[in-house]
Parts: structure tokens; C-alpha cells; sequence
């Protein structure tokens, strides 16, 4: 009898330590941050089997260094190094994922979450009752003070189109504090964008009702150290989400952004031709050159900010990647003239044809970008 065939498989609650909890941080420049909340979850924690699933966005101030050390001292700590890889939402999924606990609660590195609210929501989620409890900052009970007077109305802003948007019917769908059951989480998974800071937005939009919520309330504190990871960008993120939702997760977040990027320059691209003929008095074949090398230009880099913020080129790689990107539009542009020419001699209708074409190049920009000009590494 072969030996493996004789071990007995036993419950998991018969296994002595096992982690009832895991506690998943994204960090990103956090290093004078990531001991003090460990030491925090220790001490909030205590009596319950917990882990700490530190996910570091390979940080240029050596996170990672100081997690690797503390992991030493304390085998509850994990940390999980992604290199080439950007982004809170993606950072969160990898690191349920590699969670043991059958509950895992996601929480910034900040120490503006209260994990005093820990073992409330982990009870409410043993109790059978609930597969996600939130903690919202607005319900009663609950506070945002902190915010800024523009942070608060972005925030409030982005929590309304989520929920008239993509009827989701939580009060903060926009926390970044919340508890799941494991199980629930990884049938929703796959269908997750790995893109973008609202991971919560995607989990409960993409569950369509089928998840049991409870809300309670906890107050946002204030950063201690460091700085916020947020700017600019994050609205465009916002915005590609909710139209990935809308589609049903057809398109990703990540061609949504590319073709958002693409629409504004075309307003470049007739910006650049328009200085060309009327400032510069250049034929109209050369103006056109310039109007189109002007939106490629400016294509490339919004995307490079923004579409692959995780897979971002510097240095050296970005003259590279810049004339990979002309070389790869060019040809995009015979695919969309050749498209738009099929579609008219089929079906006499400008605006019909010019879509199409506009679609078939983006489409080819989209593949051949991500192939070669942002490939991964």
C-alpha cells in the first residue's frame, strides 16, 4: 500500500495555530509605518491566529527590507516583493490570494484604518451571517474629518456616481477597509481589475448583489509618516472602472484607459495640425505629420503615466519605448484607413466606416503596445 494513500487528511480546526484571520497590507513607501502597525495588530489581535500579508510594491525607501527583517522575528509576518508590478488593487487580490486564512481583511499601511475594529468585523464573519463587512466612514457612528475640504468632496463625489452608476448600494463603497471571506473572494477573482486603488468598488460591483454586506462604522484617522500614495491620476482610474463595470467587464480597465487616452489625443492631434497650417503656414501634408507626431507623443506619455503605471518605463527604456510606440501607431493607422475603406465600399456611410477603422486602430495600438512597447518583464 502506497504510504501517501495512509494520511489521514484532518479539519483544518484540528491544526494548531492556524491563521483564523489574515490581515492584508499594500504598502508602497511605508518603512516608518509597517512595524508600528504590526505592533498595533499584535496587540488588537491577541488570542486570535492571525498573519500579516505585507504586499510590497517594491519600494525605492526598502519596505520590503525592513518587512524581511521583522518576518525574521516573527513568523506571522509575510512579505510579498512584486517587482514590475504597480498598483493597490492588484496588490490586494495577490495577496488574498496567497492568504492561508479562511477570513482576510484589507487595510492601508498608513495607521488611518482603525484595527481596533478588527476582531468586530472577523466575529461577524464567523457568525455566518455576513461574506463582507466594511467599515464605512458614513454611517452613523462613523467619521472622514481627517479629509481635506478637496479630498472630501472627491470622495463624496466618486461614492455617489458608484452608487446611482453601478447601483451599488453600500454607504462608503469607496473604503479601503474591509473583512471578506476567502471563499467568496476567490470565485470574484478572476473577474477583478488589477488596475486602479478602489478594490472594494470592484469586489461589490462585480458580486451583482450576491454578497451578504454589513456596514459598521469607524473613524479615519490622519497619516503619521510619509505621504499619500493618491493624485491626479486616480480619478481616470475611477472613471475607467465604472465604464469596465457598465460593460460588464467586456473591455478591461486597462484598453478603457488606453482608448480614453487615445480620444484626447485626437483633440492634440488637431491642436498640433491646426498650429502647423495656421502659425507656422506649413502645407497641409506636413501639418498633418505634425498634428499626428504631436498625439502620439502625448499618447505615449499619458499611458506610460497612467494605462501602465505598473509597468512603467524609465530612464533609457522610455526613448526606446517611445519610438516602439511610433512604429506601432503608424502601422495602426494603415489598419484603421484599410478597415474604414472596407466598411465604405460595403456600406456608403462615412460615419459608420470612420468608427470602424477608429476601432480596429485602437484595438491593434492596444495589442501591439501591451506585445512590445509595455510588455512585461
Amino acid at each position: 500500500m502506497n504510504d501517501a494513500s495512509q494520511i489521514a487528511v484532518k479539519n483544518p480546526a484540528q491544526i494548531v495555530g492556524l491563521p483564523q484571520l489574515s490581515v492584508v497590507i499594500p504598502t508602497f513607501n511605508e518603512r516608518d509605518n509597517v512595524v508600528t502597525l504590526f505592533r498595533r495588530l499584535e496587540q488588537t489581535l491577541a488570542g486570535i491566529p492571525f498573519e500579516a500579508v505585507f504586499v510590497d510594491d517594491n519600494s525605492p525607501d526598502g519596505t520590503w527590507q525592513v518587512l524581511r527583517a521583522l518576518s525574521r522575528e516573527d513568523d506571522r509576518v509575510r512579505c510579498i516583493r512584486r517587482i514590475g508590478r504597480r498598483g493597490l488593487s492588484g496588490a490586494c487580490i495577490e495577496g488574498i490570494l496567497a492568504s492561508s486564512a479562511p477570513c482576510a481583511a484589507v487595510m492601508d499601511a498608513d495607521l488611518q484604518h482603525d484595527e481596533t475594529q478588527l476582531p468586530k468585523m472577523l466575529a461577524l464573519l464567523q457568525g455566518g451571517q455576513f461574506d463582507l463587512v466594511v467599515g464605512s466612514r458614513y454611517i452613523e457612528g462613523g467619521s472622514a474629518e481627517s479629509f481635506n475640504r478637496q479630498r472630501a468632496g472627491a470622495s463624496a463625489l466618486a461614492t455617489e456616481v458608484a452608487k446611482r452608476v453601478l447601483r451599488v448600494e453600500i454607504a462608503d463603497p469607496m473604503s479601503g477597509f474591509f473583512m471578506i471571506r476567502r471563499d467568496c473572494f476567490e470565485k470574484l477573482a478572476p473577474q477583478l481589475s488589477t488596475q486602479g486603488f478602489k478594490i472594494l468598488l470592484d469586489v461589490v460591483a462585480t458580486a451583482h448583489g450576491a454578497l451578504r454586506i454589513k456596514e459598521i462604522p469607524y473613524t479615519f484617522g490622519s497619516r503619521l509618516h510619509g505621504e499619500s500614495k493618491l493624485d491626479s491620476m486616480v480619478a481616470l482610474d475611477f472613471l475607467g472602472l465604472v465604464l469596465a463595470k457598465l460593460t460588464g467587464d467586456v473591455v478591461s480597465l486597462r484598453f478603457l484607459l488606453f482608448a480614453l487616452v487615445g480620444s484626447l489625443g485626437v483633440v492634440v492631434h488637431f491642436a498640433g495640425l491646426y498650429t502647423a497650417l495656421r502659425i507656422f503656414r506649413f502645407p497641409f501634408a506636413e501639418a498633418q505629420a505634425v498634428g499626428a507626431i504631436c498625439a502620439m507623443t502625448s499618447n505615449f506619455i499619458l499611458n506610460n503615466f497612467l494605462t501602465y503605471r505598473d509597468q512603467r518605463l524609465k530612464g533609457l527604456a522610455i526613448l526606446r519605448g517611445l519610438l516602439l510606440f511610433y512604429l506601432v501607431c503608424s502601422v495602426g493607422l494603415f489598419a484603421n484607413v484599410g478597415v474604414a475603406f472596407s466598411v465604405y465600399d460595403q456600406q456608403p456611410i462615412w460615419w459608420l466606416a470612420g468608427a470602424a477603422g477608429a476601432l480596429m486602430g485602437v484595438v491593434w495600438n492596444y495589442a501591439m503596445s501591451g506585445l512590445f512597447v509595455w510588455r512585461k518583464r
